[in-house]
Order: C-alpha cells, then sequence, then structure tokens
C-alpha cells in the first residue's frame, strides 16, 4: 500500500529513526571501546554474573551462553541468564557492566518488581500486536473497513504501552548493576564511570526504540483520521 508507505505521514518517523541508528551506532562503539579496557579484578562476565546472583540470594538461576552481539538478555520463564560470547568470557569493563546489568533483571524478578511483573504480563498482548497491527491496519485501509484499522490500532498500542513500560525496566537493571559494582567492589570508581557510559548508551536504544513506536502510532492515528 503506497499510500501507508510513502505518504507525508512518514516524515514523523524521520527524526525518531535518525536518533534509533545513532543510538545504535552509539552502543557498539562504546561496547567496542570498552571491551578492550580490562576490569582490574580480572574476573569474567560469567564470574561476576555467577558472584551477583549468589550474593543476591539467586544461586539457582542458571547462566547460558547464546550465539550473536549484544544479545544477553534474563528469560523469567526459566530463570536462566544467558550471556554471549563475548559477554561471557572477556573480562572488560564492558563485559562485566553487560553481565551484571542482566543480573539487575534477574533481582527485579526474584523482588517481583512492579514494572518488571506489568511489563512481563504486557508481553504476549504486545507480542501479537507488533505482528497483527500493521496488517490488520493495511486490510482496513485497503478495504475501506475502518474497525478492521481500529483494531490494528488497539494491537499496536499495546506494543507501543510494552516499550514504554520498558523504559523503566532497563533504567533500573542499570542502577542496580552499577550499585551492585561498585558496592562489592567489582569495578574500581573509574571503572564504576566507565560501566554506566557502556550502561547509558544501551539505554539509548530503548529510548530510541520507544519514540519510534509512538510516532508510528501517532501516524497511524493520522491516516485512521483521514477515513472520518
Amino acid at each position: 500500500m503506497p499510500f501507508l508507505f510513502y505518504d507525508p505521514t512518514m516524515l514523523l518517523l524521520i527524526p525518531a529513526i535518525i536518533l534509533a541508528i545513532w543510538a545504535q551506532s552509539l552502543v557498539k562503539r562504546t561496547f567496542a571501546k570498552y571491551s578492550k579496557v580490562g576490569a582490574s579484578t580480572q574476573m569474567s562476565g560469567v564470574e561476576v554474573a555467577r558472584r551477583l546472583l549468589e550474593v543476591n540470594g539467586l544461586g539457582g538461576v542458571l547462566i547460558e551462553e547464546v550465539k550473536g552481539q549484544l544479545s544477553d538478555h534474563y528469560d523469567p520463564k526459566s530463570k536462566t541468564l544467558r550471556l554471549s560470547q563475548n559477554v561471557a568470557h572477556s573480562r572488560s569493563v564492558a563485559a562485566i557492566s553487560v553481565a551484571a546489568h542482566e543480573v539487575g533483571h534477574a533481582i527485579q524478578h526474584q523482588k517481583g518488581w512492579s514494572a518488571f511483573q506489568l511489563r512481563q504480563s504486557f508481553f504476549p498482548v504486545a507480542n501479537i500486536g507488533s505482528r497483527l497491527a500493521f496488517p490488520l491496519f493495511i486490510g482496513g485501509l485497503f478495504f475501506a473497513y475502518e474497525p478492521l484499522m481500529d483494531i490494528g490500532i488497539i494491537l499496536f498500542s499495546a506494543a507501543v504501552a510494552f516499550q514504554v513500560i520498558t523504559l523503566p525496566v532497563e533504567f533500573d537493571a542499570s542502577k542496580r548493576a552499577l550499585a551492585l559494582l561498585d558496592s562489592r567492589g567489582y569495578l574500581v570508581q573509574q571503572e564504576v564511570g566507565q560501566a554506566r557510559k557502556v550502561l547509558n548508551a544501551a539505554a539509548l536504544t530503548y529510548v530510541a526504540s520507544t519514540a519510534v513506536a509512538v510516532l508510528h502510532l501517532l501516524r497511524l492515528l493520522i491516516l485512521r483520521g483521514v477515513r472520518d
């Protein structure tokens, strides 16, 4: 549908897309930079993750390696911390920072932190919304059937809500990570500042993704309004 993809409302997305591209570039550059800076403790990402899990009563959380770069994540369903190979085995400030961030999510889960729980409850609907929203909206636009467009907008709104809820969850995980690394002595003061740069760069990618999603929703609302 050319009208959907090439109409003037596309201009709304340009600032957010530029921010997203810049954020992705920044996180890659920052991670690469501090991947070359060895932590004074000379511990690997997986070693720090395991110790932080144990001191927080999470010794039962599994740690697995996954392929890919910056593919690290915590899976609450299986209570598994998944670290990419360049994080698990690296003894750099960047690797330790990312590993500790994922431990932060495990701690959120353990404590039943409200924002984390809310994000998890939104995930199934958001997953469906992100896959079906645009096909439904395009179908409604093509056949001039407004209820179908409205369903698409509602589903995409759930996906946007998930993105918005994700922001405080990610910021909090980074805050927990930095506090643990500092208080437990896994990073010295200068290294904590470097770790903060790594995690702030990563957080910016979530901000950019949310901006893109919000503007996409605004665009759908504008296109829907044209049909009234």
